[in-house]
């Protein structure tokens, strides 16, 4: 699989593809609380196969000095591959190299172990997100490097 930054409009028109498929006809969750006004702002991130079949997706949002990651799904006929781990990787790297001091989500409650195996922690009660499925928020600090300042101290 490739994951990259969909940067062209086709690329962005795959991930809501794959959202629409994951989110809205298979999950039903209405329509009107899938899109939402971060769309036009965030970062989109499509899985590929080598042949160019788009596969799966997620999306980043800065909230302050952390990276929201959202919107993650795969496409059923590559669920199991491992795809979805690799896209929150790609996600959590994105975040690293863009100088945010960590990571957040809101996991539906089956996937919370599938997020903690990837380092994250949940916080809080669980809530309804407005989709009909029970979420909680789960959070990840990025390690910093410590700095020649840093040790002298």
């Amino acid at each position: 699989m490739q994951i990259s930054l969909a940067r062209t409009n086709a690329a962005r028109q795959a991930c809501f593809d794959i959202r629409r498929a994951v989110f809205i006809d298979e999950q039903r969750i209405p329509e009107a609380e899938e899109w939402d006004a971060c769309d036009d702002r965030c970062t989109h991130v499509l899985a590929s196969t080598p042949s160019g079949q788009p596969a799966g997706t997620a999306r980043i949002i800065g909230k302050g000095d952390r990276a929201k990651i959202g919107r993650v799904a795969v496409l059923s006929e590559f669920r199991g591959t491992g795809l979805g781990r690799d896209l929150v990787q790609f996600c959590l790297q994105h975040a690293r190299q863009s100088g945010f001091a960590g990571a957040e989500l809101e996991a539906q409650l089956y996937a919370i172990p599938f997020y903690e195996r990837l380092g994250f922690t949940a916080e809080g009660p669980e809530f309804d997100d407005g989709s009909g499925i029970l979420h909680r928020y789960m959070a990840l600090g990025f390690r910093r490097a410590k700095t020649s300042a840093t040790i002298a101290q």
